[in-house]
């Protein structure tokens, strides 16, 4: 497997460790990406890069997509020709965040052409994706994700969720939980920090009880820290909530406390601190309550 090439499109935050990791795997790599550079960059590490995206994929026989949402998935995909120029048994993995809905039409396209397909988007994070640590939620056949696991291995864990398209619902579902426990972090620092307590000395605390969490651990310090640079955009936040939301309705489910996120991070977003780290809701919920930093 190892000596089978790569074709991976989407070089930015994310995608970028993510081929250094699968190049110390000993994968052989070919790179795109819509920013040259980025994917120039990975060069020095042993990828070839690629003028455009149907370049890329020939003789590929695994396609990786790591891409901003499910437009932008489509449009390199499916009008700049990949997908077109995918060879006829190849295997692609979509492990962008994109809809449900979206990775079940793009593996139906894909299907009809002859080939495999996975949603397989990951949580983790940048520091994730460097180490090699994240968390790969993959659906679709489970044939085909046996024979990707040594491909998966080189970028974390990963585990099999179900047909096409749970994959995409499991990253969803990851998401609630990120943005909700991120509001209820934000707000009980609020609350402690109202009454004179010490942040710092509340998450140390907190840490030690049920309350603790990764979110509580490491956002928590981001929060004291007022450490905003992005791992994880706002802005993507509020494309993955809206995806929830959509995919709930299209199952007739009412999540009101997603709602209630959305809006908030919705809400985040249009007052100019989409680039934030999601972490920085903190700082729209210290607006709301007239808090200065």
């Amino acid at each position: 497997m190892t000596q089978s090439k790569i074709a991976f499109l989407g070089t930015g935050l994310m995608g970028a460790p993510m081929c250094r990791c699968l190049l110390k795997a000993g994968f052989q790599l070919t790179v795109w990406n819509r920013s040259t550079a980025k994917a120039e960059a990975l060069q020095a590490d042993g990828a070839t890069v690629a003028a455009t995206p149907a370049e890329a994929v020939a003789d590929a026989a695994v396609v990786i997509t790591m891409l901003s949402d499910g437009p932008a998935v489509a449009e390199v995909m499916f009008e700049l020709g990949a997908a077109e120029a995918m060879t006829t048994g190849a295997t692609r993995i979509d492990m962008s965040s994109i809809g449900a809905d979206e990775a079940m039409a793009h593996a139906e396209r894909h299907l009809e052409a002859g080939m495999a397909y996975l949603d397989a988007p990951v949580s983790g994070g940048t520091k994730g994706a460097a180490a090699g640590e994240l968390a790969i939620m993959a659906g679709g056949e489970a044939e085909t994700f046996v024979a990707m696991k040594p491909v998966f291995a080189a970028m974390g864990r990963a585990t099999h969720v179900g047909p096409n398209g749970c994959g995409q619902l499991s990253k969803l579902a990851n998401q609630v939980i990120v943005a909700i426990t991120i509001g209820a972090v934000s707000e009980a620092f609020i609350l402690a920090g109202g009454g004179g307590a010490d942040r710092a000395q509340v998450r140390a605390a907190l840490q030690g009880g049920f309350a603790s969490s990764r979110i509580l651990t490491e956002h928590g310090q981001r929060m004291v820290e007022r450490n905003f640079e992005p791992g994880g955009p706002a802005k993507f936040q509020v494309k993955d909530l809206k995806n929830a939301l959509a995919a709930a309705e299209r199952l007739g489910l009412d999540l009101p406390i997603t709602r209630l996120l959305n809006d908030l991070f919705t809400a985040m977003v249009e007052n100019g601190k989409g680039d934030l780290d999601h972490s920085g809701l903190l700082t729209h919920l210290e607006a709301i309550n007239q808090i200065e930093s």
